[in-house]
């Protein structure tokens, strides 16, 4: 396949917002495209956010990868945490995930962070192995904590 990912700015949030949609529907979230729409422009206007999107051989958006910067005192250096992925369901099985993902890996390396934390609902097979496939472990060390504010 034929994939072009270019990182998501201001000017391509028409074209994320659909596949953000289709997202938050796929973890049962209404559909709100104007709500994502004013939540992603706001994460990347004021830099709280980065990612990719991928666009097939035709330029439409088929997926893409959000990511969060934060620091881990214990490591002394910057954690990217891949929080959101998602590929269109006619694009997948075809590397396109995997491309956001090696995308992702050379953001952590160009930015120095120490490592690139991710979670995969426990029922999502498929994510958990390509994500072992690409060399991510899964944590036995620490169980993660929720408050809801």
């Amino acid at each position: 396949m034929n994939t072009i990912i270019t990182k998501i700015t201001t000017e391509n949030i028409d074209e994320l917002v659909p596949l953000f949609d289709q997202y938050m529907v796929f973890y049962k979230k209404p559909s709100e495209p104007d709500k994502y729409r004013q939540y992603l422009a706001e994460r990347i206007r004021n830099n709280d956010a980065t990612g990719f999107i991928a666009f097939n051989a035709h330029n439409k958006a088929v997926g893409f990868v959000l990511h969060y910067h934060a620091f881990s005192s214990v490591s002394l250096g910057r954690v990217i945490i891949l929080n959101d992925l998602f590929v269109s369901k006619e694009s997948r099985k075809k590397g396109v995930a995997a491309q956001l993902i090696e995308h992702t890996i050379t953001l952590a390396k160009t930015t120095e962070a120490v490592r690139i934390d991710l979670a995969a609902a426990i029922d999502n097979k498929v994510a958990q192995s390509l994500y072992e496939q690409m060399g991510f472990e899964k944590d036995t060390q620490y169980f993660t904590y929720r408050l809801k504010t």
